[in-house]
Parts: structure tokens; C-alpha cells; sequence
């Protein structure tokens, strides 16, 4: 371990003399960027996390000297790379650097990569609006490049995300509109309900009947299968307990779905701010009584 260190200072001091003599044009960058690249490479071996990323910066700069955007990108996302392990923050802001050079050359994939790994590291610090803002980004390059499945899933975390923030009006705009593009699609037209479900337990958030009960109708409209689906019938279910505030048919329905579906942990939390809210309405209607 001490002698990669030793080895990348190394490589590092030689890089910086290099950088500091006098060389023909542009040679002396190129030298410095390879001995750059060796440095990053021994701090990786010995996992001194910080000094790689910074190595990898110096990196980029030579390339940039170069006038290689390219190069330079790739060298702020091996910085990032090694930042993720020890810096956060560091961590995005080499991926912003890499973004931005990948758009000014059209990589828009490649931007949208780094946009969602930029997304990734928000959600992981629970910075959910953060992490919305970079998801967001993220789906609309993959969305202009076609890459529809990716593109998704990344509105999919926007709406996610958008609901446990409670601004469910955006996640139920979402969840409809992947649900719409999603029913005509050979490959994606079974994951409709689930949308629609998502959509719908966003809608019980609101806590407003009548808007569940047009949404409902509208879902079966758009998918006609929908209204033979389990999914359905749980959100049938949930808004006439909610209609009728009885807490136990409320807690019966979810069960009954969950006995056979498995409830995942954001709906489970969704719909236990649903029954909570539920169960208030209870405890003031018998406060009155």
C-alpha cells in the first residue's frame, strides 16, 4: 500500500516538473497527462481515494490544454469515480464538469449517465430534491436520445420521490404519463397497472373522493383491461373505505392485496399516511359523538 503511494507521488512530481519546464507545444501536456494517468492508477491500487481524484482533476486540465473535451470528461468522471468513495461533494461536482464537456460535444448519452449517477449519489444522502433535479435532467437526455426504458425510470424516481416530498400532484402527472406512453408498447404495456396504481395511491394521498373516483374512471379508459386487475380493485376498494371512513375495510383491502402482491416500502408508506389520515377523521367523528 505504501509503495503505491510512493510510486504515484512519484509519477505526480515528475508530472508537475513537467508542467513547469519549458517543452515543445503541447508536448510537455501530454507527457504530464500520462504520468498523471500512472499517479491516478498507484493511489487507485492503494486506495487512497482522495489523492487519485484530485490526480485525475490535474488530469483533465492537461487535456484540456490539449483542447481533448473528450479526454478531459472522461478524466472528471475516473475523478469521480475515486471522489464517491471518500467525498461526496467532490464526487458531483467532477460528474458536472464531466457533463458539461460531454454536451458541448453531443455526447448526450454519455451526459445522461452522469446525470442519473449524479441523481444516484443525492438519493443515497437522501437529498430528495436534489435528487429530483438530477433525475429530471437525466430522463430528459435519455428521452431526446430514445432510450426510452432508462428514460422511465428515471421519471419513475421523480414521481417517487415527488410523492414522499408530498407533492403528489407532480408524481400522479408522471405515473398517468408513463402509463399513456406505456400501453401501446409491446415491451411495456404489462407494467401499466402498476403505474396506474402508483398514480392512484397518490390520488388516496390527496384524500379528495371525487378526483379518485374521475381518475378511476379515466385509467379504465385508457387501459380497458385495467378494470379486471387486482390493482383496480384495491384502489376501488381503499376509496370507498375512505368515502365511508372506516379505518378496518380500509386495513382489510390492503391486506388482501398484500396477501398476494407484495406491498414494496413506498406504497406501504404511502398507504399508512393514507390510513393515518383516516384514522383522525375517526377519532374527531367520536370526539363529536
Amino acid at each position: 500500500m505504501g509503495d503505491h503511494i510512493a510510486r504515484g507521488e512519484d509519477f505526480e512530481n515528475k508530472a508537475e516538473k513537467k508542467l513547469g519546464g519549458w517543452a515543445l507545444f503541447g508536448s510537455k501536456y501530454e507527457d504530464a497527462a500520462d504520468l498523471f494517468d500512472k499517479a491516478g492508477n498507484c493511489f487507485k491500487l492503494a486506495k487512497s481515494w482522495d489523492k487519485a481524484g484530485a490526480v485525475y482533476v490535474k488530469l483533465a486540465n492537461c487535456h484540456l490544454k490539449l483542447d481533448s473535451k473528450h479526454e478531459a470528461a472522461n478524466a472528471y468522471a475516473d475523478a469521480a469515480h475515486c471522489y464517491k468513495k471518500s467525498n461526496i461533494k467532490e464526487a458531483v461536482s467532477c460528474l458536472e464538469q464531466a457533463v458539461n464537456f460531454f454536451l458541448d460535444i453531443g455526447r448526450l448519452n454519455m451526459s445522461a449517465r452522469y446525470y442519473k449517477e449524479i441523481a444516484e449519489l443525492y438519493e443515497q444522502e437522501q437529498n430528495l430534491d436534489q435528487a429530483i433535479n438530477y433525475y429530471e435532467k437525466a430522463a430528459d437526455l435519455f428521452q431526446s436520445e430514445d432510450v426510452t426504458t432508462t428514460a422511465n425510470q428515471c421519471k419513475q424516481k421523480v414521481a417517487q420521490f415527488s410523492a414522499q416530498i408530498e407533492k403528489y400532484p407532480r408524481a400522479i402527472e408522471i405515473f398517468e404519463e408513463i402509463a399513456r406512453h406505456s400501453v401501446n408498447n409491446n415491451l411495456l404495456k404489462y407494467g401499466v397497472r402498476g403505474h396506474l396504481l402508483n398514480a392512484g395511491i397518490c390520488q388516496l394521498c390527496k384524500g379528495d373522493v371525487v378526483a379518485i373516483n374521475n381518475a378511476l374512471e379515466r385509467y379504465q379508459e385508457l387501459d380497458p383491461t385495467f378494470s379486471g386487475t387486482r390493482e383496480c380493485k384495491l384502489l376501488v376498494d381503499l376509496t370507498a373505505a375512505i368515502d365511508e371512513e372506516d379505518v378496518a375495510k380500509f386495513t382489510d383491502a390492503v391486506k388482501e392485496y398484500d396477501s398476494m402482491t407484495q406491498l414494496d416500502a413506498w406504497r406501504t408508506t404511502l398507504l399508512l399516511r393514507v390510513k393515518e389520515t383516516l384514522k383522525a377523521k375517526e377519532l374527531e367523528e367520536d370526539d363529536l359523538t
